[in-house]
């Protein structure tokens, strides 16, 4: 008898942490994708990622740049926490701040180009008190979103000779 509860225990458990980690997994793709025009390339980067955010919460993503290639950083959230969130991208090796969507009228979409391959830490905030009211969801907590995409930078100038 103890062998059957403690299977029925390990699967209730098991099955309530793979719901709570499926609770925001695709929400990048669904929510942060921006409006193209015809003319855009850019494409999905593997890197990007989705969770679930508690009030005054920073989490932290590492992601490799390369060289030539052009990139947009969307972050996107539900609307219980309001359009608080903040981010800041910094690079890896000097821990330098090279962006901080706070100082930039917290905009949600970043686009840059490399001029070198390296790896960047993109931090991502929400602060505490920052959701609003909704009967139909929980108030300290909800989906974020982060979208990376990227294209190879457009040709400009003079071509080599």
């Amino acid at each position: 008898m103890k062998y059957i509860i403690t299977i029925f225990l390990s699967a209730l458990i098991s099955t309530s942490v793979f719901s709570q980690a499926g609770v925001c997994g695709q929400f990048h793709k669904k929510y942060c994708v921006l409006e193209r025009a015809k003319n855009e390339k850019w494409q999905y980067n593997a890197q990007s990622k989705s969770g679930l955010f508690n009030q005054g919460m920073v989490s932290k993503l590492r992601c490799v740049i390369y060289k030539n290639m052009d990139y947009r950083i969307s972050v996107c959230c539900e609307t219980v926490l309001g359009d608080k969130v903040s981010y800041k991208i910094f690079d890896s090796r000097t821990n330098e701040m090279l962006f901080d969507n706070s100082a930039a009228e917290d905009t949600q979409v970043f686009e840059f180009q490399s001029v070198s391959t390296r790896q960047l830490v993109i931090e991502v905030v929400v602060p505490q008190g920052a959701t609003e009211k909704d009967k139909h969801k929980a108030t300290d907590a909800a989906c974020v979103g982060l979208l990376i995409e990227h294209k190879i930078t457009d040709k400009a100038g003079f071509s080599q000779y």
